[in-house]
């Protein structure tokens, strides 16, 4: 790596550059610390035990590109601890490499987005640790599809170090979205670029409960692309690979790591669960489209794969243009849920989707005890302009980047019917969680729980809302703080937290 490194040019200023990712509710946040007893409007249930945990793209401090996405920011991580019907807050930064580096050196080292040769030093793990928040064994696992986890305290937010599951991890990567099987309770996972930049590799892996690494197989994917969620059913694994793609000769002259490409199909690997090798993967093809957060996915009854997620004729991540520099209006940008019916026998690797919802949502989530076997409920963030957001009031300082939604989704597949939660005329809101009602619960009876952007007073609040009744909230929990939007998080029930890690 030594040569290709940027010259440091002197520092002429501390401030966050005048780009909409770095403005208004997305400027930086740059807090750690804790507030205890939150204030709340409502009641917090008090059967309600467990903790929110949620990561963002947190830049500590100016970036080394000045129209740096805002995907690239330092992993900052909330928990929100709920118990006898109170909230506590708690945030820290990950301490990663990058973090640690930058940090004594006050100043951004690193270059792009997940690519090397435009760091101002050598950074051996780039791993922002920002993406996802995750537990599993008894740690949190702080997650950036690029590289290893990073494994936190779950009680504290410290930092333990890079996690290679005790020197088992066969990747030099892990997905940002981790699967528990609610069954087995083993983590069913995969890294893509998993030999290195730009490599087509993947590797699909599961971990026991226990933490012992069990099924480990490596595949080659037709095209380098983001695989950044997937899919698992009782028998298969299911990777949608969005055609943002990578080349090391584009990364080398100092170009982005991902571009549009339009013209190649939506692939979707199939790969039988267990006992599998490479080449039993199937490479089904269906029109170009930019896939979201898979929902779920399940076998039917005639031994066909459901995988549901939304998608989008358009390139959802519209800063990484195609080849021509072309990216569409990013108000123009919408996904609708989709159902895709796919023969793992099948010799025909066609396939087309069918559009079950064609409401504008993304962040699909489930009641995650149904996860991986046939559901009948589906929370998301919803964009309905029909609600009564104010957007003349707070386009100002909304900043820009990320995608605007302004309620909640309750979902019913049997039914037909989509509930609203809409937040306020000046608020949008961030990636929910579902969490049940109780153990033994009816799938979907619960609560959803999301952080809200309050664009008025420029603050975060916590809006937890009955799936009994989805129009108005059980409870808003104010921040003192304004909170940037995140990426994702997870709810960890109370009697999960006393795990000791093996």
């Amino acid at each position: 790596m030594a040569g290709h490194f940027r010259s440091l040019p002197p520092q002429a200023s501390q401030k966050f550059p005048p780009f909409p990712q770095f403005s208004g509710f997305m400027k930086p946040c740059r807090f750690e610390g804790e507030v205890q007893n939150l204030e709340v409007i409502g009641s917090i249930p008090l059967e309600l035990d467990g903790t929110f945990y949620r990561v963002m793209p947190d830049p500590q401090l100016p970036p080394l590109i000045e129209d740096d996405p805002w995907f690239n920011g330092d992993g900052n991580v909330s928990a929100f601890r709920v118990q006898s019907g109170k909230v506590h807050f708690k945030q820290r930064y990950v301490r990663t490499e990058k973090f640690l580096k930058e940090k004594e050196a006050q100043r951004a080292l690193m270059g792009k987005y997940r690519n090397k040769y435009t760091d101002a030093v050598e950074i051996k793990i780039r791993s922002t640790a920002n993406t996802n928040i995750f537990y599993f064994n008894g740690m949190l696992l702080a997650c950036k599809e690029d590289s290893p986890p990073y494994a936190m305290n779950p009680e504290t937010l410290e930092t333990i170090g890079l996690w290679d599951f005790n020197g088992q991890l066969p990747s030099l990567t892990f997905s940002a979205h981790p699967k528990i099987d609610p069954v087995t309770k083993e983590l069913v996972c995969f890294g893509y670029e998993a030999k290195g930049d730009a490599t087509p590799d993947i590797c699909y892996y599961t971990v026991s409960p226990g933490g012992r690494f069990k099924e480990v197989v490596w595949m080659v994917s037709p095209v380098v692309a983001m695989i950044h969620d997937f899919a698992v059913t009782e028998n298969y694994v299911i990777f949608p690979l969005i055609p943002q793609t990578c080349d090391i000769e584009r990364m080398k002259q100092g170009g982005e790591h991902w571009q549009w490409n339009s013209e190649i199909p939506f692939y979707i690997g199939v790969l039988p669960r267990r006992g599998a090798q490479g080449s039993d993967i199937k490479w089904f093809r269906a029109p170009n489209a930019f896939p979201g957060h898979v929902s779920n996915a399940y076998e039917a009854d005639d031994g066909q794969i459901m995988l549901e997620l939304p998608i989008s004729d358009k390139n959802v991540f519209f800063w990484w243009p195609d080849a021509q520099g072309n990216a569409p209006d990013p108000h123009q940008i919408t996904s609708h849920l989709a159902q895709f019916a796919i023969d793992p026998k099948a010799s025909n690797l066609d396939i087309t989707p069918q559009i079950i919802l064609k409401e504008d949502i993304e962040f699909c989530r489930i009641d995650d005890r149904f996860s991986m076997s046939k559901h009948r409920h589906i929370f998301c963030d919803l964009m309905d302009p029909r609600l009564g957001t104010d957007f003349l009031a707070i386009g100002p300082v909304m900043g820009g980047g990320h995608p605007p939604y302004n309620a909640l989704g309750h979902f019913d597949e049997v039914t037909g019917k989509c509930e609203k939660y809409f937040v306020g005329p000046k608020h949008l809101v961030q990636e929910p969680v579902f969490i049940p009602r109780s153990l033994d619960a009816q799938e979907g009876d619960g609560y959803l729980l999301a952080l809200v952007n309050n664009y008025e007073l420029m603050t975060s609040e916590l809006h937890l809302v009955d799936t009994r009744d989805f129009s108005k909230p059980q409870a808003i929990v104010l921040l003192p703080i304004r909170l940037r939007a995140g990426l994702h998080g997870n709810w960890v029930e109370g009697q999960e937290l006393e795990l000791v890690p093996n």
